[in-house]
């Protein structure tokens, strides 16, 4: 099944407000979405579950918070 975001509901996160960029990030099936909330329109990138949560680890070993 091809996933399809065009109904999906993006979602950014909490630590972010109005004025700040940020990544949107939905789920359609099995497949998670992530988009600029900045430019919706160029489109976004589609992952698998797992290669989303590598991507999280990955993000979050290499730019921890401060």
């Amino acid at each position: 099944m091809v996933p399809d975001f065009t109904t999906a509901t993006w979602r950014k996160s909490t630590h972010s407000n109005a004025d700040q960029e940020c990544v949107e990030l939905a789920k359609s099936g099995h497949t998670v979405g992530i988009r600029d909330s900045k430019t919706p329109e160029l489109g976004h990138l589609e992952l698998a579950p797992s290669s989303f949560r590598h991507l999280l680890t990955q993000t979050k070993t290499t730019h921890p918070n401060p």
